[in-house]
């Protein structure tokens, strides 16, 4: 039968639990899980009595057989100021302590709470950690000395556990904290490297020339497909609307009928007109005759005349009147207008907009630029309208002016008018609304970004 102490024994079974201490380590959920594990399970690789995990930075993490150390108990205190006074040993090196080798105010108290041997390993930091950044060592602690194969056992086992480690701390490339993670990486100095080889300065000049770079400014503004040239059809008279004869965005031809008023009261007033004609030509036909034998007679003839003439004249204007009531489309267009409904009955004063035939290619952008976004815009500039209706098929147009004053908007607003010309044609109808970008002059992308802000920190402020 084999002896157990026997080496090359002795030396599968470390393998066997070093192994294992690896593979518990891996399935480890958490940084806390990853620490108990580190003061309480070695124990079965190399025994020992006591086990601590500490943190320049932090201090005690662990304990062995605690769950929670409690920072303010005296054997923690004790502890933080034995490992605070010893230096931390180099990268895979470990540093055997005792109380032959703790400063004399700690060494009177060593037997109290630790064992005669003690052994001191570094954990492993990340490659980008930078000089003098905090370390983390893990204390061993018992009654026998530490021989060398003990010493790389632990050391092995301390080097797999650190890579689980690192891989619980190391944040998800998509995250936020990756992010962050990968930024740190970037931006921490670089030990040996010459000041212009740093990460981080190529970094900012690398910001500096892109902030440099040459965009246009371009501002983006509330806008349309308008009519450019429609003719305007106003009521001729004042009235009220009886019929349509015409749909919103039909086509129409010239000297076809749009609308008519109620010609009910114009009829009735030409009826009077002409009966009051009639008879006026007839008191003047009796007047002619008696003139013959009454010279008297003869001085009403001229009154009687004028007479006549007025009466004609209102049946005329009467006439006319009643020939405009039947309104007719002035040239080939599509009628714009609103719901005809909405019109019907509805009394209109003379010169009232009633609607709009423009021809069916006649179209240009229609935009109201902000006075907070009045940037200076050449001639032509160029001008896209994106429609809320088509965005990814841009309406191309050039600038063709702006006003000079601003209007008031519905909303309370008030902004410039701005109108451009397309470009290319469109298959878009009158009407739909989106998106207008102006393009302006040239400017650093870094104006282009802080323009706003500085706008309203001056008006804030009153620089």
């Amino acid at each position: 039968m084999a002896d157990a102490h026997h080496p090359a024994i002795r030396t599968v079974q470390s393998l066997a639990v070093l192994i294992d201490l690896g593979r518990r380590a891996r399935r480890a959920g958490s940084a806390q899980e990853l620490a108990f594990q580190l003061v309480n399970d070695t124990h079965s690789l190399v025994p020992y009595r006591q086990a601590v995990l500490w943190a320049q930075d932090t201090g005690v993490q662990a304990l062995s057989g605690v769950v929670q150390p409690d920072a303010n108990a005296p054997y923690v205190l004790w502890l933080t100021q034995l490992l605070d006074a010893t230096p931390v040993p180099a990268d895979r090196a470990a540093l055997t302590l005792s109380a032959s080798t703790a400063p004399p105010a700690l060494a009177a108290d060593w037997a109290q709470w630790l064992p005669a041997n003690a052994l001191l390993l570094r954990v492993p930091a990340e490659a980008n950690v930078a000089p003098g950044a905090p370390r983390t060592t893990l204390l061993l602690a018992r009654d026998h000395a530490w021989p060398d194969e003990d010493q790389r056992l632990i050391s092995e086992w301390v080097d797999t556990w650190h890579h689980a480690y690192a891989a619980t701390q190391r944040p998800r490339p998509a995250g936020w904290r990756g992010l962050g993670y990968r930024l740190r990486q970037h931006l921490t100095p670089q030990a040996g490297q010459r000041w212009w080889r740093q990460r981080r300065l190529q970094w900012l000049a690398a910001v500096l020339a892109v902030l440099c770079l040459p965009v246009r400014l371009s501002v983006m503004a509330p806008g349309e497909l308008v009519p450019a040239q429609p003719v305007v059809v106003r009521a001729p008279l004042e009235g009220v609307i009886d019929t349509f004869h015409v749909q919103p965005n039909q086509t129409v031809r010239k000297d076809q009928p749009l609308f008519g008023f109620d010609e009910a009261l114009i009829q009735s007033r030409l009826n009077v007109a002409a009966q009051a004609l009639a008879t006026a030509e007839a008191e003047y036909r009796q007047a002619s005759q008696q003139a013959l034998v009454d010279p008297r007679s003869k001085a009403q003839l001229a009154v009687l005349t004028g007479k006549i003439e007025e009466k004609r004249a209102e049946r005329d204007y009467l006439q006319e009147q009643l020939g405009r009531a039947r309104v007719l489309a002035p040239r080939d267009g599509v009628a714009l207008f609103d719901d005809p409904s909405e019109w019907i009955g509805k009394p209109v004063a003379t010169g009232e907009r009633i609607l709009r035939i423009a021809a069916a290619d006649d179209r240009e952008v229609e935009a109201w630029l902000p006075v907070g976004d009045a940037i200076a815009l050449g001639p032509q500039a160029p001008v896209k309208l994106y429609l809320n209706a088509s965005p990814l098929q841009p309406v191309p147009a050039q600038l063709r002016y702006i006003a000079h004053e601003v209007t008031a908007r519905p909303d309370g607003s008030f902004a410039y008018r701005v109108r451009a010309t397309l470009t290319e044609p469109t298959a878009h109808r009158v009407g739909l609304k989106g998106t207008v970008r102006l393009q302006g002059d040239w400017t650093p992308l870094a104006y282009w970004m802080l323009r706003r802000p500085l706008a309203a920190l001056r008006a804030t402020l009153g620089l």
